[in-house]
């Protein structure tokens, strides 16, 4: 699987889990200060949030500090479902009730060991298939196009 990573700034924690993405054999594309950039969190969370909704990623794992800016900016861009995830249930519930597509974690408060967890329940947990997920993420993308000016 392709997966963006991207951060406002490179740290141990998003070297231990771009190596563990490498590891599991995910094709990691890195963005912004993580490929040598210097992209402040608002931009480097759209150049992210767009990579995961043209198609050229199939998921994405975002830090900021708190996480919550980035989850706010990926989240401006259509197509995005980005969820910030402090421990490995949430993240799990991320993918299967709301289709999360973009994970975001806090630099600040999460350890390499937590943040590798979280990934890989992130990973590993499908899109919930039942009616009631499909309802409520389809009310999301009505929210999502209506915000965009679509109906």
């Amino acid at each position: 699987m392709r997966i963006a990573i991207a951060s406002d700034e490179a740290t141990t924690l998003t070297d231990e889990v771009s190596e563990a993405l490498s590891a599991a054999g995910h094709d990691v594309a890195p963005l912004g200060p993580l490929a040598g950039g210097s992209e402040e969190w608002a931009e480097v969370s759209a150049a992210l949030g767009r990579e995961v909704a043209e198609g050229r990623s199939e998921a994405a794992v975002l830090f900021c500090w708190s996480g919550t800016g980035a989850a706010i900016a990926a989240n401006k861009v259509q197509g995005v479902r980005a969820a910030l995830c402090g421990d490995a249930a949430t993240a799990r519930l991320a993918r299967k009730y709301n289709h999360a597509n973009v994970l975001v974690m806090s630099l600040r408060a999460t350890s390499g060991a937590v943040g590798r967890e979280i990934v890989e329940a992130f990973l590993d947990e499908p899109y919930g298939d039942d009616d009631f997920d499909h309802r409520n993420v389809a009310h999301v993308e009505e929210l999502d196009d209506a915000r965009a000016g679509g109906s």
